[in-house]
């Protein structure tokens, strides 16, 4: 039964850190003073109440990770730091240009990249920067994320005291074979050091993550790498589907051969033996692809109905607006989405010329906003509900039909005016999503656009 239900759902499908996705974002209408309209909108919404978030991409690695899909400049070559830096704070300094007082910023989050290619000394003079038309708001958080490799102790001080008290490192797998196909070889002790050093300074929140689904990984050495990650007690773990997606211009998955990735049943067992492990050591599944210990805020955000999930993933906290700064960032101001540039010659080009570098967006309709709800219940608390009328949309009955099928199956069950996602579902979660994403039912795609769900 479980082989057969794997078959029929694992399609491709969005992993929907936005509604609409963006392969179905619509230009038409965007513009940058449109965004800049929308965006001024939602500050003056929420700073006072909320503030804002803030993402910023460091693009810049030494080597390149053949499993990796993000945008990314592979380079030794350092004095890059300093002109990124420059052109990442002139950026921000148009939109607090805008603004008719200073951002509250709640949370901030470096990412890449390598945020840890930066120096410790140039990673301050831009937090400095930020800060100099910031504040930050009372119960703020600052995260980054860190290559064992490469995150000193310096590194990991230095964010410390600028306010930084989450990290997340990224691991993958331990074994040898699987490290050297992803072209991402790192040690165990590499691991364990930069862990134990940020547990001394004082980070209150230490992240993992681990992908199953790469090239060559085995349930043996999965139960490894689970046991290792145990061993170090970090206090939050994510758990991620390898997205397999060689079709993506730059992204560098071509150092190995399909036959070499585990396959349907296979790697599903990857996940049920992880998710089986990692529940047996107290790690709780708060979200899909992600665990945390009792005692960690996300896992508390979790069970008090406050989870937000957005362009950096899971956060325990929610602000309507989120400023993405940097080559290839994604602003989002609840009404509008927009990206910047994502060649690095094309996002300095804008800068010198004083623009913000903004090349695509969205404004979400009022159907998108319903949708959005929806999507971001079933992805945050694993249920829905349409008994506030807001949230009702003609489709729903066609929608709820179509769910049908899945309650079959036991990946959810009905309530009056609700559904709920099953223990079995969670991993299906994506295909329940798809359910209600009215753009994707439109126009099926012709070409390949997403990872498979499973």
């Amino acid at each position: 039964m479980e082989n057969n239900i794997l078959q029929k759902y694992n399609v491709p499908g969005p992993r929907y850190t936005s509604y609409p996705t963006v392969p179905y974002w619509d230009n038409g209408g965007f513009t940058g003073d449109v965004w800049k309209q929308s965006f001024l909108q939602a500050f003056n919404e929420s700073n006072a109440t909320e503030g804002i978030s803030l993402y910023i991409h460091l693009p810049f690695c030494e080597s390149m990770c053949t499993f990796c899909g993000c945008n990314k400049r592979v380079t030794r070559r350092h004095e890059v730091e300093t002109t990124y830096i420059t052109a990442v704070l002139n950026e921000w300094n148009m939109y607090c240009d805008l603004l008719p007082e200073k951002p509250r910023v709640k949370e901030l989050h470096l990412g890449g990249g390598t945020p840890t290619f930066f120096s410790p000394e140039n990673l301050e003079i831009l937090i400095n920067g930020i800060f100099d038309r910031a504040v930050k708001a009372p119960d703020y958080e600052f995260s980054f994320e860190g290559h064992p490799n490469n995150t000193t102790k310096e590194h990991l001080q230095k964010l410390y005291d600028l306010g930084f008290r989450r990290v997340s490192f990224g691991v993958q797998d331990y074994d040898i074979i699987v490290q050297k196909a992803i072209h991402r070889i790192q040690s165990f002790q590499n691991v364990a050091r930069v862990t134990f050093w940020a547990k001394e300074i004082g980070y209150t929140s230490i992240s993992h993550d681990l992908v199953f689904g790469l090239p060559f990984q085995t349930v043996e050495t999965m139960v490894d790498t689970i046991e290792k990650t145990k061993a170090l007690n970090p206090d939050r773990i994510s758990f991620y589907s390898y997205a397999h997606v060689p079709w993506i211009k730059g992204n560098g998955q071509r150092g190995y051969d399909e036959k070499n990735l585990p396959k349907d049943e296979e790697k599903r067992k990857l996940y049920e033996i992880g998710k089986q492990l990692l529940g047996e050591n107290d790690y709780y599944e708060i979200g899909m692809d992600h665990f945390a210990l009792k005692s960690d805020a996300m896992y508390t955000a979790y069970k008090e109905g406050k989870l937000h999930r957005n362009f950096m993933g899971y956060s325990a906290s929610k602000t309507q607006l989120m400023i993405g700064l940097g080559v290839s960032s994604i602003s989002d101001s609840w009404y509008a989405f927009a990206q910047n540039e994502k060649a690095l010659e094309d996002y300095y080009k804008r800068i010198e010329l004083n623009e913000l570098p903004v090349f695509r967006g969205h404004l979400l309709t009022d159907e998108d906003l319903i949708i959005r709800r929806h999507i971001l219940n079933l992805m945050c608390s694993f249920k829905t509900s349409w008994e506030d009328n807001s949230l009702y949309f003609p489709e729903l009955p066609e929608t709820l039909l179509s769910l049908k099928e899945m309650e079959s199956d036991g990946l959810l069950e009905f309530g009056k005016n609700s559904i709920t996602v099953t223990e079995v579902g969670k991993a299906y979660v994506r295909n329940i999503c798809m359910a209600f994403d009215l753009r994707l039912k439109r126009k099926t795609p012709e070409t390949k656009l997403f990872s498979m769900v499973v």
